[in-house]
C-alpha cells in the first residue's frame, strides 16, 4: 500500500474513533509523495520534517484529562500513547511529545 491510501486508512480509523489530526511527522520522501497530491487528507495539520513517517492524534481523556497518541505510518499498527492534565503546561507536554518520538525513532531503527 503506498504512502497516501495507508495515512488516509489511519487517519480514517482514528476519526471513526474521536480523535483529531494534530501533527504529521514526514520524511521527505514521503513528503514529496502526499502533499503535493494529497493535503487535503492532512486536515491541515503541521507538517514536520523527520526521520519517520508518523501521525499526532489527540482527543479529551476521562476527567479532565487530554490524549496524545504517536502513530508510526506502517501497515503493522505501532503508537505510543500519554495522556496529560488539564492544567499541565505546554512546555512539560511538548517535552513528553519529543520523548515519544525519540522512542518511536529509536523502534524504527531497531526494526
Amino acid at each position: 500500500m503506498n504512502g497516501s491510501c495507508l495515512i488516509r486508512e489511519i487517519i480514517a480509523t482514528y476519526r471513526k474513533h474521536g480523535w483529531q489530526l494534530q501533527r504529521v511527522l514526514m520524511r521527505s520522501e514521503t513528503r514529496a509523495e502526499v502533499i503535493d497530491k494529497e493535503e487535503t487528507i492532512l486536515e491541515g495539520a503541521e507538517v514536520e520534517q523527520s526521520e519517520v513517517d508518523a501521525l499526532w492524534f489527540s482527543r479529551p481523556s476521562h476527567g479532565p484529562r487530554e490524549a496524545w497518541e504517536l502513530r508510526l505510518v506502517a501497515e503493522s499498527p505501532y503508537a505510543l500513547f500519554e495522556t496529560f492534565e488539564a492544567d499541565d503546561p505546554e512546555e512539560l507536554r511538548e517535552e513528553a511529545r519529543q520523548e515519544m518520538e525519540a522512542r518511536l525513532r529509536e523502534y524504527v531503527s531497531r526494526a
